[in-house]
């Protein structure tokens, strides 16, 4: 295992759990309330308010085989063709089977969804990548609000311990390498204060993503991959971070605006919007069978080709056609959202561009949900189970979510059931040497542009060597200027250490492949279809490995029970 942590005081407090819980998304509070159920303490950390992740910015829905007609052979064959030749398979399959029974548990936790009022039937839509309507909604387009509410509404009546306000520093682990819990810093709006550490049997990461690495992204300001970083500290593998999701349509705010920007659910064209330049054409009508509704990676290219071929700095999504009514009804977040930049869809077209929205890598997991460092499990946006691929079909994260926090209570239930004393944890302090380099907190701008400037939709080896070498010298001035630990340092390491694993993975992979687009190597090449492995050495290095072939098998650490998933393959440096 390797000892690199993050540099910070030692724990002052501490509290006991049987299970921790990073993040309060669909993915974190699921699996809380299925391990409380089954009579577990847990213990549920999150980085703002327990609604305040991503899960409450999902627009368009949650896809399931809910309809009259849908299949999950159906489903599955859509995911497969989205993720470019590399998804698992095995995992795909697990998703679209469980996804709609795991659906109807979430409807009986509380979660309303929109419904027929004749006949009281889920209402169903349709987005990019399938080919049927399967995308359940709530609020028209608050579905993720609704789900968030739901789940935050039944943790709080199950009296599931919770700690707010805090960010998630490093695992602890026990004597024999094994997950023991983490330490976390709570910040000033907390119950608690400063650096304390949960001690858990097992440690459940599900973080969300980490968009911020970027300038421009759809993602809320806590997601700098906190969770992936602290995987790679921890000695886990992760896998395909080179493919970023840049959601086609995003309100285009200007040349200059940074952060978090409005999404423009893919709802909107399934709904029937068109996809315009400023002429009025609809370039993606031949384009691709699918047009408007081809799978993301391939509307994002559309885009911006259409950008670089008459040098726009955006197109346009025209919705006029639906009328004032529909708007209000079926998508009044979009509308009020578009209004407060002072642009009415209702009678003029929307300007869209795309932007950084999910991470179809992540923490490499099983089909249980564990990680390679025994005890630690990942779920949702921050894990790659295989699902994804290339390249996320639209709407299939929440699903992600909620299917895998299922199977990976089921797996921690059964390890606690089983479990001896409780793991003690080999230190609570910070470790010296290698792991104690902080990023200074004006390294987040700069890491933001060197990202969206040479990692963005449009990569080459040129822009990816540009790249690697800027946040290389960040690397270096941090180990020169030997920054205080705090809140905004630990997120800039962070940042950084994601940015570099994706700029290497980027530059490993030279073919264009789902949301990996290679100027410099434009074609898909079979020689690549296989996945991308990378560690963390305790000198903070990269160790980059390949897959023989695009299976995902699971990790290779010793866990208490077979893996469900096959043998670890063999891997090249």
């Amino acid at each position: 295992m390797t000892g690199i942590r993050l540099h910070a005081p030692r724990p002052g407090w501490s509290v006991d759990a049987d299970v921790v819980v990073v993040g309060s998304g669909v993915a974190g509070l699921t699996v809380a309330l299925r391990c409380a159920a089954a009579g577990a303490k847990v213990t549920v950390v999150t980085k703002a308010l327990l609604d305040d992740g991503s899960t409450r910015w999902a627009q368009g829905g949650i896809a399931a085989a809910l309809g009259e007609g849908d299949t999950p052979e159906q489903h599955l064959d859509d995911t497969l063709v989205a993720g470019a030749g590399l998804c698992d398979e095995e995992a795909v399959r697990a998703l679209v089977t469980e996804g709609p029974d795991a659906v109807r548990r979430l409807i009986a936790t509380g979660a309303r969804f929109d419904t027929d009022a004749d006949t009281g039937a889920v209402l169903l839509t349709r987005e990019g990548g399938h080919h049927r309507r399967r995308i359940a909604h709530a609020g028209g387009d608050a579905t993720g609000a609704e789900i968030s509410r739901a789940l935050v509404e039944a943790v709080r009546a199950a009296g599931i311990e919770t700690i707010e306000h805090a960010l998630v520093l490093d695992l602890l682990k026990d004597a024999d390498g094994r997950a023991a819990g983490v330490t976390l810093h709570v910040m000033g709006e907390g119950e608690r204060d400063g650096v304390g550490a949960v001690r858990a049997r097992a440690v459940v990461l599900a973080t969300g993503g980490m968009g911020q690495v970027f300038s421009a992204t759809t993602n809320p300001a806590v997601s700098t991959g906190d969770g992936v970083a602290l995987a790679l500290r921890a000695g886990a593998e992760v896998s395909d971070l080179e493919f970023v999701q840049f959601h086609p349509t995003v309100l285009w705010l200007g040349p200059d605006a940074e952060g978090q920007q409005p999404l423009v659910s893919e709802a909107v064209r399934g709904e029937g919007a068109h996809l315009v330049d400023a002429n009025g054409h609809r370039f993606m009508v031949g384009a691709h069978e699918l047009a408007e509704l081809a799978p993301r990676d391939i509307v994002a290219k559309g885009i911006m080709r259409r950008m670089q071929e008459l040098g726009a700095p955006h197109m346009y999504l025209d919705a006029r056609h639906f009328g004032a009514r529909m708007w209000e009804q079926r998508f009044p977040t979009i509308l009020a959202a578009c209004r407060a930049h002072g642009i009415d869809p209702v009678t003029e077209p929307i300007p869209v561009a795309p932007a950084a929205h999910y991470a179809s890598g992540g923490v490499r997991t099983d089909l249980a949900g564990r990680s390679s460092v025994p005890g630690l499990y990942a779920c949702g946006e921050v894990a790659c189970t295989g699902v994804h691929g290339a390249n996320r079909l639209a709407s299939n994260s929440l699903l992600e979510g909620l299917v895998f926090a299922e199977r990976i209570a089921a797996d921690v239930t059964e390890v606690l059931r089983e479990a001896g004393a409780p793991p003690r944890p080999a230190a609570t302090g910070t470790d010296t040497g290698a792991g104690t380099v902080l990023a200074g907190p004006k390294a987040r701008l700069e890491i933001q542009r060197i990202m969206s400037e040479g990692a963005g939709v449009l990569r080459s080896r040129e822009s990816l060597d540009r790249a690697a070498a800027e946040l290389a010298r960040i690397d270096d001035d941090a180990a020169a200027a030997l920054e205080a630990p705090g809140t905004e340092s630990w997120e800039a390491t962070n940042l950084l250490l994601v940015a570099r694993v994706l700029v290497a993975a980027a530059l490993r992979r030279e073919e264009t492949r789902g949301c990996h687009w290679r100027e410099d190597a434009p074609d898909r090449d079979d020689a690549w279809r296989r996945h991308l492995l990378v560690t963390l050495r305790p000198d903070r290095t990269l160790a980059v490995s390949t897959t023989e072939t695009a299976a995902f098998p699971p990790a290779a650490a010793p866990t208490p029970h077979p893996p469900t998933n096959g043998a670890h393959p063999r891997s090249t440096t």
